[in-house]
C-alpha cells in the first residue's frame, strides 16, 4: 500500500507535458502502423457472406471466400458475385478491371481482401471493393456442368451429386432442413426430453410388414443359404426407433429420438422414399391420448419451422 501511495504521488508532480507527449508518439506509432507494407499489417477480418450481406454501414478490411456466381467485366469496372452457401443472397464485388485473370471464372473459388462499403444500388446495403482477388481454385467454365445464366431442373442436377448443392434449390432446401432440425432438438431440450440414439442396424421389425433392407456382408452373399449371419442372426436397417425408445422411457420418462430410417417398399413414386430422417418421442405417465396430443401440438406451434418440416424432412439423402 505504501509503494502505491508513494508511485501516485511521484505521478502528480510530474508535468502534463510528459503525458502528453507519451500520449501523442503512441498515437503516431499507430497512425504509422496503416503506411506499413501488407505482409506487417493486422490480418484482415473474415466474413461470411450471409455477415457482410447483414452490415449496416462500412467497415475496414475485411476477407471473403466463396465461389464465384457471375463475372461481369466492364472497361473502367470489374463486378463479382460470390457466395459461400452461407446465403442465398450473393455478395458483389467491386474491383478494378485489372485484376481479371483467365482463371476468375463461374464456379471458381476465391479469397477477396478489400473494404465494406455502402452500394450506391437500392437493392443491397453493402458490397465489396476488391483490394486483391486470389484465385484458390479454378474451374474450366466449358466442362463445368452447371452454367451461370441457365436454369437448371432438378432432374439434371441429381445427375451431378457432388455439385447439386450449389444449385439455388437444393442450397435453400437443405438450409431450410437444418433450421429445422435445430428447432426441434432446441424444443426437446427445452422440454427436459432425454435424446436417444437408437441403433441403426437391429435384428427387430418394429413395423411388422416386412419391408426391411438385410444386411449381408459381401462373403456372406457367396455362402449357402444355411449360413452364420455375422451378428448369429438376421440383421436389417430400422425401420423405427419405438421400441428402443419404450425401454428408455421407463428409465428417462421423456425420450426421443431423430435418425435415419428404411423402408423398403417395392415402388419408385413420389410417395414413398427408401430414407428418411424420422422424429419419434416416448412419454412415461401420460393419462390420456390428449397428452400426447399436447406435446405435437405445442412442438408444431413452438417452432419456427414446424410448418415446413413435412416438406423438408421427406429430401431424399441418397
Amino acid at each position: 500500500m505504501l509503494g502505491a501511495r508513494g508511485g501516485w504521488r511521484a505521478l502528480r508532480r510530474c508535468p502534463s507535458s510528459i503525458f502528453s507527449s507519451s500520449s501523442s508518439s503512441s498515437f503516431s506509432s499507430f497512425s504509422s502502423s496503416s503506411s506499413l507494407p501488407r505482409e506487417q499489417r493486422a490480418p484482415a477480418a473474415r466474413l461470411r457472406v450471409r455477415q457482410a450481406l447483414g452490415a449496416r454501414e462500412a467497415a475496414g478490411e475485411v476477407q471473403v471466400q466463396g465461389w464465384v456466381r457471375s463475372v461481369r467485366s466492364q472497361k473502367e469496372v470489374l463486378f463479382l458475385h460470390i457466395n459461400d452457401g452461407s446465403s442465398l443472397e450473393s455478395l458483389q464485388v467491386v474491383a478494378d478491371p485489372s485484376m481479371e485473370s483467365r482463371d476468375l471464372t463461374f464456379g471458381s473459388a476465391v479469397e477477396v481482401r478489400g473494404k465494406l462499403v455502402k452500394s450506391p444500388h437500392k437493392m443491397q446495403n453493402v458490397e465489396l471493393k476488391a483490394e486483391s482477388i486470389r484465385v484458390v481454385g479454378p474451374c474450366d467454365a466449358l466442362s463445368f456442368p452447371l452454367k451461370a445464366k441457365e436454369r437448371h431442373p432438378l432432374e439434371y442436377v441429381r445427375q451431378f451429386p457432388h455439385l447439386r448443392c450449389r444449385s439455388n434449390a437444393l442450397g435453400a432446401l437443405l438450409r431450410i432442413r437444418s433450421e429445422a432440425t435445430a428447432a426441434i432438438h432446441s424444443f426437446f431440450q427445452d422440454h427436459g426430453y432425454v435424446h436417444i440414439h437408437t441403433p441403426i442396424i437391429t435384428s427387430n421389425d418394429c413395423e411388422g410388414a416386412g419391408e426391411l433392407f438385410q444386411i449381408e456382408t459381401s462373403n456372406e452373399t457367396q455362402k449357402s443359404v444355411e449360413k452364420n449371419h455375422f451378428f448369429n442372426v438376421p440383421a436389417f436397417l430400422t425401420v423405427s426407433g419405438q421400441l428402443h425408445l419404450e425401454v428408455m422411457a421407463g428409465a428417462f420418462t421423456h425420450v426421443f429420438t431423430f435418425g435415419p430410417t428404411f423402408r423398403a417398399e417395392n415402388s419408385q413414386s413420389r410417395r414413398h422414399l427408401a430414407e428418411f430422417y424420422m422424429v419419434e418421442a416416448e412419454l412415461s405417465f401420460t393419462e390420456s391420448l390428449q397428452d400426447i396430443m399436447q406435446h405435437l401440438q405445442l412442438l408444431l406451434l413452438t417452432s419456427a419451422t414446424g410448418l415446413v418440416m413435412i416438406s423438408c424432412f421427406t429430401l431424399v439423402t441418397t
